[in-house]
């Protein structure tokens, strides 16, 4: 007896996602629950699981489709997952040539149009990295990773490096379709420029302070919380606080009305094998230092594993983005609408700087403001990064809300 899987309800006001990964093939086995297919929605990929154990039926839809909720995905035939493992063992003379081809074949077929376009561009043989994503599926990270690090094994790529330097005297393009997640992001920073004023304010701070306590009781403070203490709870903390000196970095326009928010939902942007998302650590203004290191904590390992919810997508009244952890310098960050604001984060470097008359040498980071001119003055940009700039600098502000 065959079970239809069908589009699951999406969330709110989400009704249609695109089909971005076939996670089981016809005539596999399937567990109940297992996830069989990733569909990609405005906001996340969303994982369909099985509603029943047995083997994998027909795809009724292929990857790049576009499918509404309660459309038809697939079929799985009942029955067949119980008996799927116990048959595999007993052709052990046809077994043996069987496994040589299979993984080569298979692997290439697994790997989402994001890690194709990775393996691709480095040159990375795929079948050589161990995949860290669900159920051990080869993520982008992977790729980029063991692009960066240098191969130990010269003996056994001596025989590839003729043909692959023969391929590459050849010109080459691969048209990969963009993933709905993409192509919502483009839009709406597309739709971000053409309606917001926007303008960008920088200002630099001295991360001394921040780098001392964080040396000094990083292992105390994983070994209480259980998570690393790392530099974006000092700069969430830091820049609740700002918010409430400077309400209008926190609020938004709506019409012809100003929204004014008396809570800070800070979204921050986490890696995630498709790309870069967004979740909502909600209250944030509430929240201790090791609260907000917990919540990203949880962000970065669920968006790596892709089991963020989209209601954690949601909501946000001021954006953090990181790109000092990618080597970033100096950045401009679009504004996520109906946001008014987002602060961009660069990379430490050493950089000399006049201390009590004398040149010393600092660790400093850059840090940018775009924001919303139609809502918030240049007077009010500078003011709230300097009030981020002192509580970074002197982290004793941030303990007694100064």
């Amino acid at each position: 007896m065959a079970t239809e899987v069908t589009v699951p309800v999406l969330g709110e006001s989400i009704v249609e996602a695109t089909v971005g990964e076939w996670l089981k093939q016809p005539g596999d086995p399937v567990k109940q629950d297992e996830p069989i297919v990733s569909l990609e929605t405005d906001k996340v990929a969303v994982e369909v699981p099985s509603p029943v154990a047995g083997v994998m039926g027909a795809h009724a839809v292929q990857v790049g489709d576009n499918v509404a909720v309660g459309a038809l995905l697939a079929t799985v035939e009942a029955g067949g997952g119980a008996a799927a493992p116990s048959p595999a063992p007993a052709p052990a003379p046809a077994a043996a040539p069987a496994p040589t081809p299979a993984p080569a074949e298979a692997a290439p077929a697994a790997l989402s149009p994001s890690v194709r376009r990775a393996v691709l561009e480095t040159g990375v043989d795929p079948a050589t990295v161990t995949g860290t994503g669900k159920d051990g599926r080869l993520t982008k990270d992977d790729v980029l990773a063991a692009a960066a690090s240098p191969a130990p094994a010269p003996a056994a790529t001596a025989p590839v490096p003729t043909p692959s330097v023969a391929a590459s005297t050849g010109r080459k393009e691969e048209r990969v379709r963009m993933t709905r997640l993409r192509q919502t992001v483009a839009k709406r920073l597309k739709d971000a420029q053409n309606t917001a004023a926007m303008l960008t304010t920088f200002n630099d701070v001295d991360m001394s302070a921040v780098i001392e306590a964080r040396t000094k009781y990083k292992d105390l403070f994983e070994k209480k919380h259980g998570v690393r203490l790392g530099f974006m709870g000092f700069f969430v903390k830091a820049a609740c606080m700002a918010l409430k000196d400077v309400p209008s970095v926190n609020a938004q326009i709506d019409g012809e009305e100003i929204v004014y928010h008396d809570y800070a939902d800070i979204s921050v942007a986490v890696s995630a094998p498709q790309g870069l998302v967004v979740p909502v650590i909600r209250d944030a203004d509430q929240l201790s230092v090791a609260g907000i290191e917990k919540t990203i904590g949880d962000f970065g390992k669920r968006a790596k594993d892709g089991t963020l919810k989209m209601e954690e997508m949601k909501g946000g009244t001021f954006t953090i983005s990181n790109g000092g952890v990618f080597g970033s310098l100096m950045s401009t960050p679009i504004i996520n609408p109906p946001q008014s604001a987002v602060l961009g984060l660069h990379r430490i470097e050493d950089r000399p700087v006049v201390r009590d008359g004398q040149v010393v040498v600092r660790p400093m980071m850059y840090l940018a403001l775009s924001y919303d001119h139609r809502l918030i003055d240049g007077r009010e940009a500078v003011t709230f990064l300097v009030a981020l700039k002192n509580a970074i600098e002197d982290p004793t502000r941030i303990l007694i809300d100064l």
